[in-house]
């Protein structure tokens, strides 16, 4: 059987030493991209994507390559995303099997996650659900904030749902997507100012099975205590709190340790309430 476009994609287990990572937005991605696209697009133009794609690629920076390259996507793909965006899924290689150690390859799809961004935010069940399929094979915590930004209710009302979600890359995205300081990313001003727009979903993942999962909870809880200390250690109080009533060791390890890595920052700073939360967590074996 063929391999996927993606699966060609030949990207290293990490970036080599002196070699940015904008390097892997190049000639080979621009290429696989259009033969993934090609197989599942009708009149397709291979030639003049790849012209297109490579316009002026090598002055640009990692986040404008990508953009250079959705957009010459975009001018191949119909112009109304509802028909854009089953294609898009259609072109995209098979899910993720792990949660780690999946090195850079994954970096085949910053484009899609650009193309979403940029054409999907005006038709939110498309492009949601493009959201849902592409953070099964990269991350959609980037393409997803223009869509917390427009459409915040029926996000996270979707969000809610996806909590519960079979693939920990969804429910992981549910934390990642809606931190307010995510790195790389723009920042949500609305969830910065109001932890309480996503403190339900943080509660819903706190145990949740996977670590991948986990950290990203700890790392949401992290963002919100640079912006709202007393809040964050309240939360995380009460998180302490709930652990006297397990009876399971493993979620009673797995908690403390997101409270732990929660405050690491301020306790590394060494604010007393940040550092009475860490040894009140500390692993007790």
């Amino acid at each position: 059987m063929k391999s996927h476009p993606a699966q060609r994609f030949a990207a290293g287990p990490s970036i080599k030493k002196g070699v940015a990572l904008k390097e892997l937005m190049n000639g080979q991605l621009v290429k696989l991209i259009g033969e993934s696209l090609a197989e599942v697009t009708p009149g397709f133009d291979t030639a003049a994507f790849q012209k297109r794609a490579r316009r002026n690629l090598s002055k640009l920076e990692l986040k404008e390559r990508a953009q250079n390259i959705a957009q010459a996507m975009a001018e191949q793909l119909p112009a109304d995303f509802d028909k854009l965006a089953p294609l898009l899924i259609q072109s995209l290689g098979p899910p993720l099997e792990a949660t780690e150690q999946n090195g850079l390859a994954p970096f085949f799809y910053f484009p899609h996650s650009q193309l979403i961004a940029e054409y999907g935010v005006g038709h939110f069940q498309s492009g949601f659900k493009a959201c849902y399929e592409l953070t099964q094979r990269f991350t959609a915590e980037f393409c997803i904030r223009p869509f917390l930004v427009e459409h915040r209710e029926k996000s996270l009302k979707q969000l809610k749902r996806w909590t519960k979600d079979a693939s920990p890359h969804v429910r992981r995205l549910v934390s990642e997507g809606t931190r307010p300081r995510l790195p790389w990313a723009m920042r949500l001003r609305e969830f910065q100012d109001d932890p309480g727009h996503t403190l339900p979903l943080l509660e819903s993942l706190k145990d949740d099975s996977e670590l991948y999962v986990r950290r990203s909870v700890a790392n949401h809880l992290a963002d919100i205590a640079k912006d709202h200390p007393d809040e964050a250690f309240e939360i995380c109080h009460k998180w302490l709190g709930e652990i006297e009533g397990m009876d399971d060791p493993q979620l009673m390890k797995n908690r403390r340790w997101i409270l732990r890595h929660a405050v690491r920052l301020p306790a590394k700073k060494e604010v007393p309430e940040a550092l009475a939360i860490r040894k009140a967590a500390a692993d007790k074996r």
